[in-house]
């Protein structure tokens, strides 16, 4: 992936650049014109016009780099002959030479172009020199030897800035690579975050709903089948709660495979929802069920977990409490609704136990913002208080 230079990096490099052109100009261009300034004849001339072509060149460069006729190797060639002609004129050229060395570098697209360019520069800029003397030019002079020296440290400088330019973008796409791992990998740990979290709740929803009904077809068909013979009126009445039991499985199936609404709920009052539960609870267990249930709306989170609460804790009790009766008090109360579930069977150990169903529970209300609290102890019964807070009332 390549990395697009961020705003403040363009506003950086059109700033150096801005300065360098300053600088370019004040300390390379201008010196030779105004030195001339009172002079006449031929050199006066060609110092002005050569440095005035340079600079004309140059703006036209930065101010349309696409034009079809002046390139930036264009330019280069131009600024080259311009030194050169400049160090032939004037006997000199050092100083614009080297103010001069970091176009090369701008401008061409390789390292070794720029190399190339500034040498022949170099080279015409002594050329000159020694013409304009004649061919007698000391050639420690200060111009030869600080163009000499000017094009060696701009070729060592200009390098190494190259070489940090290029380990600068090696590291931005090891980043950019290693940015795009990281990336890839929180995308595949939220998808299997998402299909964990789907496992856990589909694996609920069937505990809840599939996996009672089953134990409880499994406990009626028993008890119809022992009662063929000696009650057959009860018998009938248990498969009639068989066909029930199996009609509702097969609409909580189509639930789960999406093929009917979500919450598999009939709407409705959460006290009437419950009652009829109740009632269908002790019609076929044969327990004695008590039951305050007032008139409490509830939006449909609200119901479908204080529903599954019941239909779990009530499951409990008849695959392990032995109990007799069962007490379901339902409360509204300012902070939140209360459902207390009490019964009177045999008890446990709650912290030994590790079903599945109390867990269960207990997530579906955390995500309500709910609590499950179970007490009980052995041989006196259990209490299962769940607590929904006011943000699922309406």
């Amino acid at each position: 992936m390549t990395q697009r230079p961020q705003p403040i990096d363009r506003f950086r490099t059109r700033t150096l650049r801005r300065w360098y052109t300053v600088s370019w100009v004040l300390l390379g261009v201008c010196p030779p014109v105004i030195s001339v300034l009172g002079d006449t004849g031929t050199t006066k001339y060609w110092s002005m016009a050569l440095p005035a072509v340079i600079v004309l060149c140059y703006a036209i460069v930065l101010a349309r780099p696409g034009n079809p006729v002046l390139r930036p190797y264009t330019f280069l060639a131009v600024l080259t002959l311009g030194m050169i002609g400049m160090s032939w004129v004037r006997g000199d050229g050092a100083a614009l030479f080297i103010v001069s060395l970091p176009h090369f570098w701008l401008f061409a697209r390789k390292p070794r172009h720029a190399i190339a360019f500034s040498g022949v520069a170099a080279a015409g800029t002594v050329a000159g020199v020694v013409l304009h003397d004649g061919g007698n030019a000391d050639f420690l002079s200060g111009n030869i030897v600080f163009t000499l020296i000017g094009w060696a440290a701009g070729v060592l400088l200009g390098l190494g800035v190259v070489r940090i330019v290029e380990q600068s973008d090696e590291r931005a796409r090891r980043l950019s690579a290693e940015l795009e791992s990281a990336q890839r990998r929180l995308a595949e740990a939220h998808r299997l975050q998402g299909a964990t979290e789907e496992r856990e709740r589909l694996a609920r929803e069937i505990h809840d709903t599939l996996a009672q009904g089953f134990a409880s077809i499994i406990v009626l068909a028993e008890a119809a089948r022992s009662g063929l013979d000696t009650d057959p009126g009860r018998s009938a009445q248990q498969l009639l709660s068989i066909e029930n039991t199996a009609r509702e499985n097969f609409a909580e199936a189509r639930v789960l495979v999406g093929s009917a609404p979500r919450s598999g709920v009939v709407p409705g009052s959460v006290a009437g929802t419950l009652r009829r539960t109740l009632d269908r609870f002790a019609e076929d267990t044969g327990l004695t069920v008590t039951a305050e249930l007032p008139d409490i709306e509830c939006d449909q989170p609200t119901r479908i977990a204080l529903l599954r609460c019941t239909q779990e804790s009530l499951a409990n009790v008849r695959q392990h409490a032995a109990a007799s009766t069962v007490d379901v008090v339902l409360t509204a109360h300012a902070y939140g609704v209360e459902l207390d579930i009490t019964d009177d069977g045999r008890g446990f150990v709650v912290e030994d136990s590790r079903g599945f169903g109390l867990n269960g529970m207990s997530t579906r209300l955390a995500e309500l913002g709910g609590e499950l609290t179970v007490t009980s102890s052995v041989g006196d019964g259990t209490r299962v208080l769940a607590l929904i807070p006011a943000n699922g009332q309406v």
